[in-house]
């Protein structure tokens, strides 16, 4: 097959969605398919370079608006770099890219739905309920195909999605000997368009945190244009002297960092947390895990087996649950999401899209 992965983030950038996507690519690329790449970049110009031997397409990016890249030029330059393609395989939910390329590929469309609602409580938030309502389902019928990441994908509501969760590469990701701190590791973006992540709501349960746990510090293993405002309120909070800020770290260093984490958190606040990459990650490795039952984190928590579930929003039951993680660590399982395991599940939906477009076969003989 010759497919076209477009997505809107892609490596280096960090996320679950880009890392879905590059799973994607070297799947085909290993199962012997011709697979290009179509993604945004930071620069206003297009720019051509490689990804792991696969060819990428960095479309510019104009104007960034929330979290969504936006160039009008793209629907022309779309045009062009999906010519010659068998399939689409299209990543969403950012708006934009997957959008265009359900309306003008010349060939047909899968794509990835991988959130909830993105309505997070924002000044954006009427928009994305609009575009959520009116134009989001008129783009799942454009597509021949759709998978969903999690039950809570807006995907998996129309009936139609394959449910094909991301999985983890255990070469890569996998327990290691030394032993645990009594750190708590956040990994994620920490940007003023991502509080809905939580991370605020993290050092307040910090605070509360250190006197049940003495000695606990906390990881932080991400940037953005936030990072100031959450040292202010560490400093606030009387927490500074706990936190590590780390910054952003290639995708192939966080191993080392979830093997010597005591337990990983993600205390995300909406549904627009349909998966949660950090928490498949950390179980890989062998790290136990407590994050909000809100979303898809339910579907990869096991609440009280591998970890704990707490109410988002709520710093105390938070603390608790960290405490109760770090001086009592469950066995984790480390190979429940094993990529592996997926990867007949997600060539099979391509190559189910591309024979129905060729149509029936001819059978020999017959007129």
């Amino acid at each position: 097959m010759r497919v076209a992965v477009v997505t809107p983030r892609f490596p280096p950038d960090p996320g679950g969605v880009e890392q879905y996507a590059a799973w994607v690519v070297r799947t085909l690329r290993d199962a012997g398919h011709d697979v290009r790449v179509v993604t945004t970049g930071r620069s206003r110009r297009t720019r051509h370079m490689t990804y792991d031997g696969v060819p990428v397409v960095r479309l510019g990016t104009w104007w960034t608006v929330s979290n969504t890249p936006v160039n009008p030029l793209w629907a022309w330059q779309l045009r062009r770099h999906l010519r010659g393609v068998d399939v689409v395989d299209a990543h969403a939910p950012v708006p934009g890219l997957a959008d265009l390329a359900a309306y003008l590929s010349p060939a047909p469309v899968v794509l990835t739905y991988h959130a909830g609602s993105l309505a997070k409580g924002g000044r954006v938030d009427r928009l994305l309920r609009a575009y959520e309502r009116r134009v989001l389902p008129r783009v799942f019928d454009r597509c021949a195909a759709l998978v969903a990441v999690s039950p809570v994908s807006l995907a998996q509501a129309t009936g139609r999605a394959r449910l094909i969760p991301p999985g983890v590469d255990e070469a890569t990701f996998s327990p290691g000997s030394e032993p645990r701190s009594r750190s708590v590791l956040y990994v994620g973006r920490v940007e003023r368009t991502s509080r809905w992540k939580g991370l605020h709501v993290l050092l307040d349960a910090l605070a509360l945190l250190r006197d049940l746990v003495p000695g606990v510090r906390l990881d932080v293993v991400g940037d953005g244009d936030d990072v100031r405002t959450l040292q202010s309120r560490a400093a606030a909070l009387g927490v500074a002297d706990l936190v590590t800020w780390h910054g952003s770290r290639p995708h192939a260093e966080l191993p080392a960092c979830y093997r010597r984490a005591g337990v990983t958190v993600l205390p995300s606040l909406t549904e627009a947390e349909s998966f949660g990459m950090t928490l498949a990650e950390a179980l890989a490795c062998g790290c136990p895990v407590v994050g909000s039952a809100v979303g898809g984190i339910p579907f990869v928590v096991r609440d009280g087996v591998d970890g704990r579930l707490v109410p988002p929003g709520d710093p105390t039951a938070l603390a608790a649950a960290l405490a109760a993680v770090l001086t009592d660590p469950p066995v984790v399982e480390t190979s429940r999401w094993d990529w592996g395991s997926r990867v007949a599940d997600r060539l099979a939906v391509l190559e189910d899209v591309v024979a129905q477009a060729a149509g029936p076969a001819v059978v020999e003989g017959v007129a």
